[in-house]
């Protein structure tokens, strides 16, 4: 707003030269507005110098509350040792240590120095110790350091004082919260975090302990340990030196960083192991967990209990429909007809029902080859079995349990493959009547029979050299050749054609040739005669008590991780072998070895030997 014109005076304006007007929100601050809020409040008027004189009284006041502790051993401490010395303890402020204001930390070295210092001494007659060597020196570097913000920190982070123990777990038992709850206090002052949660207490929410021990367990700590470094590199007298000093640092600051890790760690594990807190939500939610298991079981028997019933209804429908079924089957003959066609459809709803009810089993396996299987048995059971051996067996799948329904399923599956096994030896005696010339020669094996003997020679070659071996046929004959006593030379066609009328064979046949072909090769050994020197029999050889029981895959793998464990150097091999194959003695270990040996060796020379005949 423009000065109104006195009467008489012409009033000028100029409108090209006045820019326009701009409203601007201006933001009172600063201690002359805060000076006119306190005038306002008040209402009083005061200078801005009685302000400050009034801050300066209240400074003056405050160094005047401030109390000292005087520090007994002040005076007989040594300068030189002012590392080791207790500085907070120095300047009188043990009793506020890490608290202390920078403000206070002045205050107090002020009323220090006006005590202690070397002049004031002097004038009072006292004498004084020249140079660096009085103990004024010390309240010098006391103050030095303190003032210092990151000095300050690094002696904070060895202080004296602090109380660094972890309360033992028999302390923790008796009373938790008071045994721990002082000394996560005392360590919060390392956090790098300004707010640190509280221990709490037994009252305390299941997230508030979460929340707790998640700190804890990520605790970011500010402790450092630069203060204790025994080498100070502004001593050093080139750069060499100084690196060399800096890098031995380094490394003891590093161990004294992880050994006060360890130690946070320690007293939170401790903590979280003796928390009955976390014992009740443990309880709390197994309590839960098996209240859920137990709601899912009632739901699962109900549903089951449904099924039942429902089949039942199903199965008295289906009898009542046969029933009916039978009885207008005996009036007339077109009635018959009708009870084949529900006889069929009897037929395939026994067999739906038996692939479902062993679907809802799952099949009665682990895993999806057992399944799969499975499901190929159900499925010849479907074809093979009549009506009544369908409801039979669905009755008993029904009325068991999955076990029981297990054993059932197999016992008829063994049976029908017992059938089929019988109709098949039937078909094969069938065709050797037809061919019993052939039969005769052995099927095809050579001209001349194959012995007992000669039969074990093949089955060991060909679990010898399996299949993807080079020349395989061929590396068996030679292997035949080369250990058969019986002096007939099988080429691989005979090999090949004794081998596939083998596989052909009984099981039980085939055992039978093992059995036979171990006694001869048991009753051999067991003649040899003594040795002509009568000394004692190695238990390497003894093979008249061996154990002759035959070894599983899982001993021989076992057998060989124990080779690779304890080498030829190892003292006592044998016995430290024999003890990682359960159910094996040393003898029985040593001679499995002497036979792998051997086995190893004729399969080298049969490659060899095949080899050396496809070069020529």
């Amino acid at each position: 707003m423009l000065i109104e014109a006195l009467e008489g005076d012409v009033t000028v304006v100029f409108c090209n030269g006045i820019p326009a007007s701009v409203q601007t929100e201006v933001e009172p601050v600063g201690r002359w507005f805060e000076a006119f809020l306190k005038r306002r409040n008040r209402n009083i008027s005061a200078s801005f110098q009685e302000l400050e004189e009034e801050e300066e009284l209240s400074e003056e006041s405050e160094d005047e509350e401030l109390q000292l502790e005087e520090y007994p051993q002040l005076r007989t401490l040594d300068p030189k040792d002012w590392k080791n010395q207790d500085h907070y303890a120095v300047l009188g402020l043990g009793h506020m240590r890490y608290k202390a204001t920078q403000k206070q930390i002045k205050s107090a070295h002020k009323a220090m120095v006006l005590k202690h210092h070397p002049d004031k001494r002097k004038a009072a007659g006292e004498k004084i110790v020249e140079g660096d060597n009085d103990y004024f020196t010390c309240i010098t570097k006391a103050i030095e350091i303190l003032s210092d913000p990151v000095k300050r920190r690094a002696f904070d982070s060895v202080d004296p004082t602090f109380d660094n123990s972890v309360p033992s777990k028999g302390e923790g038992k008796e009373k938790f919260f008071d045994a721990y709850c002082p000394v996560f206090e005392r360590n919060a002052r390392w956090s790098s975090k300004k707010t640190v949660p509280k221990l709490g207490s037994m009252d305390s929410t299941f997230e508030d302990v979460d929340h707790f021990y998640s700190f804890w367990y990520n605790f970011d700590s500010w402790r450092e340990f630069s203060y204790l470094d025994e080498e100070e590199k502004e001593k050093a007298e080139c750069r060499d030196e100084r690196r060399w000093i800096e890098k031995q640092n380094r490394a003891a600051r590093a161990t004294r960083k992880k050994e006060e890790m360890n130690r946070l760690r320690t007293l939170v594990d401790t903590a979280y192991s003796l928390d009955p807190r976390i014992k009740k939500f443990k309880d709390d939610e197994k309590a839960r967990k098996e209240n859920e298991k137990k709601a899912k079981a009632d739901a699962k028997r109900k549903d089951q209990e449904e099924k039942e019933r429902v089949r039942k209804a199903e199965l008295e429908a289906a009898r009542l429909a046969k029933e009916k079924a039978e009885e207008e089957a005996r009036q007339v003959a077109q009635q018959a007809k009708k009870e084949k066609e529900i006889q069929k459809k009897a037929i395939k709803k026994e067999r739906q029902k038996l692939r479902t009810t062993c679907k809802n089993w799952n099949y009665f396996g682990d895993s999806e080859t057992d399944n799969v299987k499975m499901m190929e048995e159900v499925e010849k059971l479907c074809d093979r079995l009549e009506l009544v051996s369908l409801q039979s067996l669905n009755e008993s799948l029904a009325s068991g349990s999955k076990e029981q329904a297990k054993v059932e399923v197999e016992k008829q599956i063994q049976e029908v493959n017992a059938q089929l096994l019988r109709e098949k030896e039937a078909e094969v005696q069938a065709r050797q009547s037809v061919r019993p010339a052939d039969q005769a020669s052995g099927g095809g094996g050579g001209s001349k029979g194959w012995n007992e003997e000669e039969l074990q020679l093949l089955i060991k070659a060909v679990n010898l050299f399996p299949a993807g071996t080079n020349a395989r046929w061929e590396v068996i004959a030679n292997y035949m050749n080369l250990h058969s006593t019986s002096g007939i030379k099988r080429t691989a066609k005979d090999v090949i054609n004794k081998a596939k009328n083998l596989q052909k064979l009984d099981p039980h046949q085939k055992d039978e040739i093992n059995k036979k072909a171990f006694e001869k090769f048991k009753k051999e050994h067991a003649a040899v005669p003594a040795t002509v020197d009568n000394a004692p029999p190695s238990e390497r050889f003894d093979g008249a008590e061996a154990n002759a029981a035959s070894w599983t895959t899982e001993e021989q793998k076992l057998l060989e991780q124990a080779l690779k464990t304890y080498p030829v150097s190892t003292t006592e091999r044998w016995e430290k072998i024999a003890a990682a194959v359960p159910g094996r003695t040393k003898k029985d270990c040593m001679k499995r070895y002497k036979e792998l040996v051997e086995m190893i060796k004729a399969k080298k020379a049969a490659l060899e030997q095949v080899g050396g005949k496809s070069k020529k």
